[in-house]
């Protein structure tokens, strides 16, 4: 099975990160992946996405998605860019803290809004909003068990020497898991 993925926001929300580490938990748990980011010269502030293609078995051919089972959006510019991308039942996680209420989105896609700065706040990790959305994503995608998950994050992060942050990046994955049915 090949799922794609974009994720997509402004530069300094996490977002080349989120795909990084969703790429690196299904390749660690054994699955084929390529990870594809693009970003303005701007970076903090500018727009930011990335490309996440992730196959059971079957070879990549191309880093291309054109019919997305995911779209992670932490702006409304990326639903604009973005939504009308996404195949027939697929998911829109939408970062609801800054994405208006009355936005409209298409009939035949699953909207999952997402408090991502509430729940970073329940993390007590401020800039746990993306971690979160992971876990999120997890959940209602079943990609990877979280039992999975948390032991690539972990991995990843004391390999760069950054394992100080492991606990409140657990904290923010399970925040965001245990939020949604």
């Amino acid at each position: 099975m090949l799922t794609e993925i974009i994720c997509a926001g402004f530069g300094g929300q996490g977002i080349l990160t989120t795909g990084i580490l969703i790429s690196y938990g299904a390749f660690k748990n054994g699955k084929k992946i390529t990870w594809y980011p693009s970003y303005g010269s701007e970076m903090r502030g500018g727009t930011a996405n990335c490309t996440i293609k992730i196959s059971d078995g079957e070879e990549i051919a191309s880093p291309y998605a054109k019919e997305l089972d995911v779209l992670l959006a932490m702006n409304a510019p990326a639903i604009d860019k973005f939504e009308d991308r996404i195949k027939p039942g697929g998911y829109l996680f939408v970062n609801a803290s800054i994405v208006p209420d009355d936005k409209k989105y298409r009939d035949d896609i699953k909207v999952v809004k997402v408090d991502t700065v509430k729940l970073a706040e329940e993390a007590n990790n401020p800039k746990g909003g993306n971690i979160a959305m992971i876990g999120v994503i997890l959940k209602k995608t079943g990609l990877l068990t979280l039992e999975q998950f948390e032991a690539s994050i972990i991995k990843y992060f004391t390999d760069k020497g950054k394992e100080k942050f492991n606990d409140a990046n657990i904290a923010a994955l399970r925040v965001g898991y245990n939020s949604v049915q």
